[in-house]
């Protein structure tokens, strides 16, 4: 294994995944962990840090050989300090998360939004190919949003830029976690796109979704996007209702940045082409021409090893960045 290793850490709802990084972006090694969100998540950073203890010893390395932790967490977060003020689909509130990560490993701890943190991974080794500027979209448990601007991750005056998950579609809509109602998030992850279709097997108690329901007895977003394309008419009218609303956030969300890039990830990005397609036909119908006709729509080409991969990154541009201050 390489001498040097830049750990990257990207703290999901469901799993915490990890990674040994070269300077290069290649994995040298990648593993995950359940997250535990029990005690409002107060276990995940000793978990975190044992895991890595456990794959050095295993590897016969000590924690000499790595230049620092490029961490990934969802919610409210402040790059600058290393403070999660939210993660409500975690528990954690007021959490300083860099500072406690710090004490435990001994080494630097570098903090960033995960969908920014995502963004970073596809534009540094991945379909991002460096654009300037881009908008990265997560949609997994949540929907996450990461902004690079001029070349450099956007976070605003308190971490919230880019927060497209907690754009209101719907003021009447569905409760969010974050208390307000209507957020992309309730009806575009893949939380929200199973509860629409639980909504519509209560009213359509015969359809060939509510039969698949009662055969399996349980439903995921794949399970969707799968029926949708075998014909199912209510998993047609899901995909194509959430893929309309996510072009249409998409374009506006354009009118602000004129990105030449939009990248889509996470684990629903899985049904691939199925959704780039109706997403792309949504954004062309939406946006500004000029602002159409200088943006490409892509699917991630890093998967779920996104995040990891721009932990290591972050790690690399804050060393630099304080090398090139001394």
């Amino acid at each position: 294994m390489e001498k040097e290793i830049l750990v990257g850490i990207d703290i999901g709802g469901t799993t915490v995944k990890l990674g040994f990084i070269n300077a290069q972006g290649d994995i040298l090694e990648k593993w995950e962990i359940p997250t535990n969100i029990t005690n409002a998540g107060n276990a995940i950073l000793d978990d975190i840090w044992n895991s890595i203890n456990n794959k050095l010893a295993q590897g016969n390395l000590d924690n000499g050989t790595i230049l620092g932790l490029g961490v990934g967490a969802p919610g409210f977060i402040d790059s600058k300090t290393g403070y999660v003020y939210e993660a409500v689909n975690i528990g954690w509130r007021d959490f300083d998360l860099a500072q406690k990560l710090k004490e435990k490993s001994g080494l630097p701890v570098f903090l960033e939004n995960d969908a920014n943190l995502a963004a970073l991974g596809e534009n540094w080794i991945g379909a991002g190919e460096q654009a300037k500027d881009m908008i990265a979209i997560t949609l997994g448990t949540g929907v996450g949003g990461g902004i690079i601007a001029n070349g450099s991750a956007l976070n605003g005056v308190n971490g919230m830029s880019g927060e497209i998950g907690h754009i209101t579609i719907d003021p009447s809509g569905y409760q969010c976690n974050c208390g307000r109602k209507g957020c992309l998030e309730t009806i575009a992850s893949a939380t929200g796109i199973v509860r629409q279709a639980m909504d519509y097997i209560k009213s359509h108690t015969d359809s060939g979704l509510a039969v698949f329901y009662q055969e399996n007895g349980k439903l995921t977003a794949k399970d969707i996007f799968d029926l949708a394309s075998q014909g199912d008419a209510g998993c047609e009218e899901i995909v194509n209702s959430t893929t309309d609303i996510l072009g249409l956030t998409i374009a506006n969300m354009c009118t602000l940045i004129n990105p030449s890039m939009v990248l889509i990830g996470g684990g629903v990005s899985k049904a691939g082409d199925q959704l780039l397609t109706k997403i792309t036909a949504s954004f062309e119908k939406h946006a500004l021409k000029r602002i159409r006709e200088a943006c490409e729509i892509r699917i991630g080409k890093l998967g779920n090893d996104a995040g990891i991969i721009g932990g290591a990154f972050l790690v690399q541009q804050k060393l630099q960045r304080l090398d090139s201050k001394q």
